[in-house]
């Protein structure tokens, strides 16, 4: 953690809340912002600073459950009030902590930045305008609206937003390894394959919370129609989440030729052994698996969704949300042709040296924070 319990004489402060998603980012902003100066505190689920780390990076963590819950909301709200003691600005990750902190801050003229990551639950369905409204109100609140991609930027003027800008937000890149002999790599790479039984078949990535916005229903039921074709690939799903439980159950009803991973730490492993990559979500805004995949040059099979598309240009393979025949179809097809793949690859490392680096995002918030607590 930060060893000094305040900011120092005419220092920044910023608290970032963080709620369900973005961890990985925040980790990455409120290192780079510590080291240009400012005096970072972050506020977010205990078992968040575990998991990322933001003591190390020197930023100051509070527990705050800004999670999904309702029940929680009182609480995090006087705990928010706290934290927010002294801050020069607020920044919120994700729709329902940009709102919790402007109820927080009530009256109190601190600047508020709100980034819109797309994590939240789309606007369709029974859910829809609830949603919505907490769109509106969320990106209404907020001095400056941060939108990942462009079209939730579209998104935040349409729902009448102050001040929207366009901030892809960057992720750590993949640390170098050192190289490998082609046999050393080779068995890592069937040690890997071997874990799931796959050392004669292809492999196939997904990676994510097990929830329905992510597509996994629409992909067992791709996953049914390449079951019978002659390649037999086998999907590996690394992640956790509310739908385990069901699709545990097709997968064992249907005897479809998945296996769910539970939570994985160990992804640029799985990545090293995989053939592709499948992204068969109902909605992203800038989806971390997409970016790794790219980065380790390992196709991807992507649904043309939000900011999907946007993000990888042609260096992958989309498809449109809620067909799995097309899916499918797509998968085998990609699968047999070797050379393809091959250029894929290589299109997917060039489209990910065109992105953002952490130390751009990190260049960009500090200007607005310094357009925003300035004299």
């Amino acid at each position: 953690m930060s060893s000094s319990p305040h900011p120092l004489q005419g220092q920044l402060h910023a608290v970032h809340v963080l709620g369900a998603a973005a961890g990985a980012h925040v980790r990455s902003l409120s290192a780079g912002l510590v080291a240009r100066g400012v005096d970072v505190t972050v506020c977010g689920p205990a078992g968040t600073d575990t998991e990322y780390g933001f003591g190390t990076g020197g930023a100051r963590f509070l527990p705050v459950d800004v999670g999904r819950s309702a029940a929680a909301d009182g609480p995090a709200l006087a705990a928010l009030r706290t934290a927010f003691s002294g801050a020069g600005v607020v920044h919120a990750h994700g729709l329902r902590a940009g709102l919790l902190s402007a109820l927080a801050l009530g009256g109190r003229r601190v600047p508020l930045v709100v980034t819109w990551h797309g994590g939240e639950t789309p606007a369709e369905g029974r859910a829809g305008p609830m949603v919505r409204w907490l769109e509106r109100r969320a990106v209404r609140a907020a001095t400056v609206v941060l939108g990942v991609s462009s079209d939730l930027v579209d998104r935040a003027r349409g729902h009448g937003a102050r001040d929207v800008r366009l901030a892809p937000a960057a992720v750590p890149r993949p640390q170098p390894r050192p190289p490998l002999l082609p046999a050393d790599g080779e068995r890592r790479k069937q040690r890997v394959r071997a874990e799931f039984g796959a050392e004669e078949r292809p492999l196939l990535l997904a990676v994510g919370r097990l929830e329905p916005a992510k597509g996994y229903d629409f992909l067992l039921t791709a996953a049914a129609y390449w079951a019978d074709s002659e390649l037999r690939p086998l999907l590996a799903i690394a992640g956790e989440g509310p739908q385990r439980a069901a699709l545990e159950q097709r997968v064992e009803a249907e005897k479809l030729p998945v296996a769910l991973l539970g939570r994985r730490d160990d992804v640029p492993e799985l990545l090293s052994a995989a053939d592709l990559v499948v992204l068969p979500s109902r909605w992203e805004g800038r989806p971390l698996i997409a970016q790794e995949a790219l980065h380790a040059g390992v196709p991807l099979v992507a649904t043309a969704v939000g900011g999907t598309p946007e993000l990888v240009g042609d260096a992958a393979h989309l498809v449109p949300y809620g067909d799995p025949y097309v899916l499918a179809r797509a998968v085998v097809d990609l699968l047999a042709d070797p050379e393809r793949r091959a250029a894929l690859a290589i299109t997917g490392r060039a489209q990910a040296a065109t992105w953002p680096t952490e130390d751009d995002t990190v260049a960009q918030v500090l200007s607005i924070y310094d357009e925003l607590a300035g004299p």
